[in-house]
């Protein structure tokens, strides 16, 4: 059984992010193979969880997967580990809008039988924290609030002031840490700048958050109250056991991105050739866009895709003239494509590939900043032009969680597919469907959305294939087709 604790919050901005990263590191500094896991369908604080931890940050999403995968998600991802810290969502109790506890912090809690360290900004109190903490602790009995981290802290009278206030509550303190300007991240307009883009510089904050939880920090209580946690039970969720019928039986597995210098094969035969080896059948390529301007994705995709028998090969769109050798589908995520439009726009060799892919009809999924790239410009920029559609920023924020069905057959899904998925993004592509859509969202209004077109698949919806694997096996079929 991993020792496991999550990290929230009473509101988001209280300190999540930076106590949760600076135990993980502290952890991993200290010699513990630590798991780094957040909940909710956020893609930015997983990468400062893996830089941290040097393993791969993973989401448990009780809304996107269903509160059934949430534990065996889990044990997949912390399997091997000593320890597993959660990052929480929002306030402890916030979940999806107008459904209760669904997908909270508290809620994934529970689904993990793991106590509670509730992260307190106590910048602008003192004595009334321990009615804060009490409201907290003593909400939902089946939550266990094991002890509480104060953030923000002014001066060693400050503290005095807030551990006295919370001696009577029951609730220990495991730690108090001082405003410090040094460990922050700097945010824009969907939130935190991801690593993939400052990773020197993250690297940095990381060690800086490290310090400052190992001195503010008891680390022995807190490992203490993670090896409490009540038992588990279930088996861990297996990719290769994730498909309805047994999966292929060879798998190439993950390959990391190919130099530029190395790839040599004409763009025009991306969607043509095939990997084969002597000693099995052939896998098809599946190129993954990664780098700066693509960085958001679940590490799940990559492994269900190489369980269903695909070599899956990341490249990076802002470098990378050519596809990967041998390429037969590919796979765009999200990610920032507006903040790097006119290096996307400036690799032509690139877009002219991903173009004459998709005209030959071969398999391509993309979501969000893909739908961006595959579109015919992104402020005023050309992409790739695989779209008869334009892209630009927008001052207004769509997010939330989505309820969607396929409204056409493509390379994801059959027509009647249902998924949960989640948008987020200040962009509008226009028209907002083409004239086969992808999906037909019910919430918060009834709408088509999204491109399905010869074997491209393209939408501003999140989803996590975990839910729906067979998305990852008619993906990879279509690629050998």
């Amino acid at each position: 059984m991993v020792a496991r604790v999550v990290v929230a919050a009473p509101s988001s901005g209280s300190g999540k992010t930076t106590v949760a990263t600076g135990l993980m590191a502290a952890f991993t500094e200290a010699g513990l193979a630590v798991s780094p896991h957040k909940v909710g369908p956020d893609y930015i604080d997983p990468g400062y969880h893996s830089l941290a931890t040097g393993r791969p940050g993973r989401n448990l999403d009780a809304y996107l997967c269903g509160p059934d995968l949430v534990a065996p998600l889990f044990a997949h991802g912390s399997a091997g580990c000593d320890l597993a810290i959660v990052e929480g969502v929002m306030g402890l109790y916030d979940g999806a809008s107008g459904q209760g506890e669904l997908a909270s912090t508290a809620h994934v809690a529970k689904l993990l039988r793991a106590p509670v360290v509730l992260v307190v900004d106590a910048s602008s109190q003192s004595r009334s924290v321990a009615a804060l903490v009490h409201g907290f602790a003593s909400w939902d009995p089946e939550v266990r609030v094991g002890g509480v981290i104060l953030n923000k802290v002014g001066s060693e009278r400050h503290e005095e002031l807030l551990r006295e206030a919370l001696d009577s509550s029951g609730v220990p303190v495991l730690g108090a840490l001082r405003r410090a300007p040094q460990v922050r991240a700097p945010s824009r307009h969907l939130g935190l700048v991801p690593v993939a883009e400052r990773r020197a510089e993250a690297l940095a904050s990381v060690g800086a958050l490290a310090s400052q939880v190992r001195d503010g920090c008891d680390l022995e209580a807190v490992l203490a109250l993670a090896r409490g946690a009540a038992p588990l039970s279930g088996a861990g969720w297996d990719p290769c056991g994730a498909f309805p019928s047994p999966a292929p039986s060879r798998n190439r597995g993950l390959r990391p991105r190919t130099p530029a210098s190395a790839l040599r094969a004409s763009s025009s035969n991306a969607g043509r050739a095939e990997i084969s080896t002597p000693d099995g059948p052939k896998s098809p390529v599946v190129a993954v866009a990664g780098g700066a301007a693509f960085s958001f994705s679940y590490a799940e995709h990559a492994e269900l895709l190489a369980a269903a028998g695909a070599e899956v090969v990341t490249f990076d769109p802002l470098h990378d003239e050519e596809l990967p050798p041998g390429t037969r589908g590919l796979v765009i995520g999200g990610g920032f494509p507006e903040v790097y439009a006119p290096e996307l726009s400036a690799n032509e060799p690139l877009r002219k590939a991903v173009a004459e892919l998709a005209a030959s009809g071969a398999p391509v999924a993309a979501e969000c900043a893909g739908l961006l790239y595959l579109a015919r410009e992104l402020d005023g920029k050309p992409m790739c032009g695989v779209l008869d559609a334009t892209a630009r920023m927008s001052e207004r924020l769509t997010l939330g969680y989505r309820e969607a069905v396929a409204v056409s057959d493509s390379v994801l899904a059959g027509v009647g597919t249902r998924m949960r998925g989640h948008e987020f993004h200040r962009t509008v592509v226009e028209p907002g469907a083409g004239a086969a859509p992808a999906w037909g969202l019910h919430a918060p209004e009834r709408r088509v959305e999204g491109f399905v077109q010869r074997g491209v698949h393209a939408s501003y919806l999140h989803t996590h294939w975990a839910a729906e694997p067979g998305i990852a096996r008619r993906f990879v079929e279509r690629c050998k087709a």
